[in-house]
């Protein structure tokens, strides 16, 4: 294996920023840009998601809200009537019971919003970190690191951390990650973790960073 160079995250994230413009937007981001930019929705949207291809979960979410698109609009939807609009999902049922739950609470105890508040997202049946920091970078704007199986496998597969789960991951990018790169990391390391970086075979051939990437447990790659 070629010596690799020292590793540069400003050089790594400028060459990821041209390398996944042709795919599809991470999913969150994606509705963000389409105009869902509430909490309530954006949280809404990463339930969805939760072992959910993008490709599935976009077009569930946008249903979704183009028939309920506030707390008060969803909490007057029964269980049923929410999971048949995301019934493509999985898990659409618990998620269904859920996104209800929250709604009803929102609305008898918030006065019908959702605010960027960390702990009160926490407080949700179901709800953890990864859904809260992304929550909280893309709809309030606050530098959080959303650290998904993707994030997850490329920083760790980079030998930018080493961490054996996600929350590790993420807690490590806190301490080596510039903030300024907080919010973007999960933007583009979906598209860039499905379509160059993937699970099996990555096309290393190919990468824009190899020269940087330690290629840490691939055994075998494109």
């Amino acid at each position: 294996m070629p010596e690799k160079l020292p590793f540069d995250i400003a050089e790594v994230v400028r060459r990821i920023r041209v390398a996944v413009k042709p795919f599809p937007k991470a999913a969150m981001f994606d509705l963000a840009d389409r105009g869902y930019t509430t909490a309530f929705q954006q949280l809404v949207a990463c339930i969805i998601s939760i072992r959910t291809l993008d490709e599935v979960m976009l077009p569930v979410a946008i249903r979704l809200f183009e028939r309920a698109p506030t707390p008060a609009e969803m909490a007057r939807l029964s269980v049923d009537e929410i999971d048949a609009l995301i019934h493509d999902c999985a898990f659409h049922y618990g998620k269904a019971g859920q996104i209800r739950e929250i709604a009803e609470r929102l609305v008898a105890e918030h006065g019908g919003e959702l605010a960027c508040d960390e702990a009160l997202m926490l407080s949700f049946r179901g709800v953890g970190p990864k859904c809260t920091n992304l929550v909280m970078g893309v709809a309030c704007g606050e530098p959080r690191i959303g650290v998904d199986i993707h994030v997850h496998r490329v920083t760790n597969r980079w030998g930018y951390v080493a961490a054996p789960t996600p929350e590790a991951t993420m807690a490590q990018l806190q301490q080596t990650l510039p903030k300024r790169y907080w919010i973007e990391i999960n933007r583009l390391l979906v598209p860039f973790g499905k379509h160059v970086c993937t699970g099996r075979l990555p096309r290393c051939s190919t990468c824009p960073v190899l020269a940087y990437c330690r290629q840490v447990g691939v055994e075998k790659h494109r």
